[in-house]
């Protein structure tokens, strides 16, 4: 090879070089029946299936707390709505009482109201 750049032989050299090596690797390569080669596939699809076995425990871990998580959101729900019926009905008694509290309150004071009435009549006479 020459100081400053590599003439047309030197390139030629070294690709057939890089050939020649390429091709000495591909030989190199073991047979696909060698069972060096059988033993790392081997390895890799128990690999493969481990990790498609906790993929699945993964999707039925969080299948699982999500159904777990709807029936709570349906009883929370369910607790909540009959809260506020309770709510609702225990307004309603007291609006009620209330409501008749407040008549009796008026029919109380409308006789209060006509025995004045009648008192003062009863003077006047």
């Amino acid at each position: 090879m020459g100081f400053k750049t590599p003439n047309l032989n030197d390139r030629l050299a070294a690709a057939a070089k890089a050939k020649q090596a390429a091709l000495e690797k591909f030989r190199a390569r073991p047979a696909a029946d060698d069972p060096a080669v059988l033993a790392r596939q081997a390895e890799r699809k128990a690999v493969q299936e481990a990790r498609e076995a906790r993929a699945a425990e993964r999707k039925a871990a969080r299948e699982k707390a999500e159904a777990e998580a709807r029936i709570a959101r349906v009883e929370r729900e369910e607790r909540e709505r009959a809260e506020a019926e309770e709510a609702r009905l225990r307004k309603e008694a007291e609006a009620a009482t209330e409501a008749q509290a407040a008549a009796d309150l008026a029919a109380r004071q409308k006789a209060a109201r006509d025995a004045r009435y009648a008192a003062r009549k009863a003077r006047r006479r």
